[in-house]
C-alpha cells in the first residue's frame, strides 16, 4: 500500500485555515472586506469576550441569492476574479475565495443574507465545515454573518489565543485601520453590551482620523498634496518633524484602499523624514499610494498583509518625494500663532563679519576631525534689539486673546509645528525676535509677537554646523587618514558586489577600499570624522544604507550619522556662555537651515508657548 494519501476534506479545510485564520482579528478582517467589496455603505461589528464566543459583522451591501450563498461556502470560490489575467490586476480586497469556508471548518458559523430586490433571504448554519441547515429567512437587504466558539474544534489552536484584552485590541486595530481606508463608510464597533466606537461617513480624512485618535492628533498632521511619480500617487496626513512613536501602531499605509505591509514603504518613510525624528521613533503617517493595480503583486500570501512592487524604487522615489516635499514646505512657511519658520534670511553683504561660535580650541578639533572649516563672516556687536511693538500694539496684544488656529496651541512639549500658514504673510526675519535672555544656561529666550519662543542653543547649533558639514561633504570629498596597516574584510558575495559598485561613492566619504581577492575588501584609509574603534561595523553599516537606497537618495547620505555625531561633540554645551551678538548670529543661521525645525537627531531647536497658551496658565483666559 502506498505511503501518499489525500487527506479528508475536513481536515484539509481546517489545515487551510491555519493560513486565513490565526485569531479573532483574522476573521473581522476577512469579514469586513468582503462587506466593503459587496458595496456597504454601513457596518456594524459585534463582539464578545474579545471575538472568541462571538463575532458578528452586519452590513447593507448588495447581498447574495440562496445558490451563490451555498457557493460562498465553498473552497476557491469567488466573485472576485474569472481568469489569470484577473489575477494580475485585483481590485477588490478578497479574491481567494478561501476566507469564508476557512472560517466556517472551525467555527460554529451562521450566514444569513438578502439581495434587495429579494422577497426573502437566506439562512445557513454550519458547525466544524458541516452544513447543518438551510432555509428562507426575513433578514433586511444586505449580508450578517454570526462566528462563534471559534477553534472549538481545534483545541491544539485555541489554547494559543492570548487573553480577551489581548485578543480585542488586535481586533480594534483591525476594524479602525479598515475605518481609516475607506472614510465614506459608516462604522460601529460593539463590545458585549457597550458601543466601543461608531463612525459615521465622511468625506475628510482628518475627520475620519480625529474620530479614532483625537481631533488633537489629527489637527497637527500635515496633509500630503498630490503627489505623482512614475504612474505612483501619494496622498494622506503625515506627523510634524519630531512627532514620533516608540513602535509602528500608528505608522499606516493603505495600497489601492488595502492596507499593507512593505519594507520598501517603511524605508521609504524612514528616509522622508531622515534627521526630523529621532532615533528608534516612527514616524505617526496615514499614507495613501495609489498605483496601476497590474505595478503590484497582492498575491503573495493568504492573509495578503504582503505585497510586491514591479518598480520598487519607484514606489520609494514617490513616497520620499511627497515627504520631504511636504516637511520643506511646512518648514519654510509663515506660521501663524507660532512665529519663526525656516525661511531663507538675506545674504550678509561682504563687509560684513560674522562672529564665530566655536571657541579657538573647538575650531582646532574641528579642523582635526573635518579639515579647514568654512571662513565665516563676523557681524559687530550688537546692543540689545529694539522691542518688538509699538504701545498701540502692545494695548492690542493685551486686551485681545489670540485666536487659535485648528492646528491647537502648541504647547511647551511640541516642536514648532509650521501646518497651518497663510500663504500670504510675509516671512519673519531674525530681527522680527527680541532677546530676552538665556534660560538655564542652555534655552534662549526669544519674544515674537505671537508669544515665547524658547531655542535651545546646543540643538541649533548642531543643526547648523550640520547642514554646513553636509553641503560640505556633497561638493567636496572628505579628509580621510591613511591607516598604518590595511584592514581585511571579508565579505558575503552579495555584499562585495555592492561595494564595488560604489566604491567612488565610498572614496568621496575618504573611505578607501579595493578589492582583494574573492570576496575580501582591503580599507587603506577612513574618513577623519569616523572615531569608531571598529571599522568592521561602520562597514556594515553602509552596506546596509546602500541596500535600502534608491535612486533619490543621495549616496553621500552614507556618513551622515558619523557627521551627526561629530556636530554634536563640537556644538556649544549647555553653560556655554554666549554674547548676544552670538545668539542672534545663531538664529540667523538657523533660520538659513533647509530643516530648522530639529537637531540632526531628531529633537526640537525651536518651541513656541503662545500668549494664549500663557494666558490660560495665569488663568486671564478660560
Amino acid at each position: 500500500m502506498g505511503k501518499i494519501r489525500l487527506l479528508p476534506e475536513a481536515l484539509a479545510s481546517q489545515v487551510a485555515a491555519g493560513e486565513v485564520v490565526e485569531r479573532p482579528a483574522s476573521v473581522v478582517k476577512e469579514l469586513v472586506e468582503n462587506s466593503i467589496d459587496a458595496g456597504a455603505s454601513n457596518i456594524e461589528v459585534l463582539i464578545q469576550r474579545g471575538g472568541i464566543a462571538l463575532i458578528r459583522v452586519s452590513d447593507d451591501g448588495c447581498g447574495m441569492n440562496r445558490d451563490d450563498a451555498l457557493m460562498s461556502l465553498e473552497r476557491n470560490a469567488t466573485s472576485k476574479i474569472r481568469t489569470k489575467d484577473d489575477l494580475a490586476a485585483i481590485h477588490t480586497l478578497g479574491f481567494r475565495g478561501e476566507a469564508i469556508p476557512s472560517i466556517a471548518s472551525v467555527s460554529k458559523f451562521r450566514l444569513t443574507t438578502r439581495e434587495a430586490d429579494s422577497l426573502t433571504g437566506t439562512e445557513i448554519t454550519i458547525n466544524g465545515g458541516k452544513v447543518i441547515n438551510v432555509k428562507d429567512c426575513g433578514e433586511p437587504p444586505g449580508t450578517q454573518i454570526e462566528v462563534r466558539s471559534l477553534f472549538y474544534n481545534l483545541p491544539a489552536r485555541r489554547k494559543f489565543l492570548r487573553t480577551e484584552n489581548t485578543e480585542y485590541s488586535h481586533l480594534e486595530q483591525v476594524i479602525k485601520t479598515q475605518a481609516i481606508a475607506h472614510e465614506n463608510i459608516r462604522f460601529s464597533l460593539v463590545r458585549g453590551e457597550r458601543l466601543a466606537f461608531q463612525l459615521p461617513a465622511t468625506s475628510s480624512l482628518r475627520e475620519r482620523i480625529g474620530g479614532l485618535v483625537g481631533n488633537d492628533l489629527a489637527s497637527r498632521l500635515l496633509e500630503i498634496k498630490p503627489h505623482e511619480h512614475k504612474g505612483v500617487r501619494i496622498r494622506g496626513l503625515i506627523g510634524p518633524p519630531g512627532m514620533g512613536r516608540s513602535d509602528r501602531r500608528q505608522q499606516l499605509s493603505f495600497l489601492n484602499g488595502r492596507p499593507v505591509e512593505a519594507a520598501i514603504i517603511t524605508r521609504a518613510l524612514r528616509e522622508g523624514y531622515h534627521t526630523a525624528l529621532m532615533k528608534g521613533q516612527y514616524p505617526v503617517t496615514f499614507l495613501f499610494i495609489e498605483t496601476d493595480p497590474e505595478a503590484v503583486d497582492v498575491n503573495v500570501h493568504p492573509a495578503k498583509r504582503e505585497v510586491r512592487f514591479h518598480d520598487g524604487f519607484g514606489v520609494q522615489d514617490a513616497i520620499i518625494g511627497a515627504v520631504q516635499g511636504t516637511l520643506r514646505e511646512r518648514m519654510t512657511r509663515p506660521v501663524s500663532g507660532v512665529g519663526l519658520t525656516g525661511a531663507r534670511t538675506p545674504e550678509p553683504s561682504p563687509d560684513v563679519v560674522q562672529e564665530n561660535l566655536i571657541p579657538e580650541a573647538e575650531q582646532r578639533s574641528l579642523r582635526n576631525d573635518w579639515g579647514e572649516i568654512s571662513e565665516r563672516k563676523e557681524t559687530p556687536k550688537v546692543s540689545e534689539a529694539p522691542a518688538l511693538f509699538t504701545a498701540t500694539e502692545r494695548q492690542r496684544v493685551e486686551t485681545e486673546a489670540p485666536v487659535e488656529t485648528q492646528q491647537g496651541t502648541v504647547t511647551d512639549s511640541t516642536p514648532l509645528d509650521p501646518a497651518l500658514a497663510p500663504e500670504e504673510e510675509e516671512k519673519p526675519k531674525p530681527e522680527d525676535y527680541r532677546l530676552m535672555g538665556v534660560l538655564g544656561k542652555l534655552y534662549v529666550l526669544l519674544e515674537s509677537k505671537e508669544g515665547l519662543v524658547l531655542m535651545d542653543q546646543h540643538a541649533a547649533h548642531e543643526r547648523v554646523l550640520f547642514e554646513e558639514m553636509k553641503e560640505r561633504m556633497e561638493h567636496e570629498e572628505v579628509p580621510s587618514q591613511r591607516l598604518l596597516s590595511p584592514i581585511m574584510v571579508e565579505l558575503t558575495p552579495r555584499d562585495f558586489d555592492l561595494i564595488e559598485k560604489n566604491l567612488d561613492t565610498l572614496s568621496k566619504l575618504g573611505l578607501s577600499a579595493e578589492p582583494f581577492g574573492g570576496s575580501t575588501l582591503k580599507i587603506d584609509s577612513l574618513p577623519t570624522f569616523l572615531k569608531s574603534d571598529d571599522p568592521e561595523s561602520f562597514l556594515q553599516d553602509v552596506i546596509e544604507e546602500i541596500r535600502s537606497s534608491s535612486d533619490r537618495m543621495s549616496k553621500l547620505r552614507l556618513g551622515e550619522d558619523m557627521i551627526a555625531t561629530t556636530v554634536c561633540r563640537h556644538a556649544v554645551k549647555a553653560n556655554d556662555p554666549l554674547h548676544n551678538a552670538e545668539l542672534q548670529k545663531l538664529l540667523e543661521n538657523l533660520l538659513v537651515c533647509d530643516m530648522p525645525y530639529c537637531c540632526p537627531h531628531g529633537r526640537p531647536t525651536l518651541i513656541q508657548i503662545s500668549y494664549g497658551e500663557l494666558e490660560r496658565k495665569f488663568g486671564r483666559q478660560t
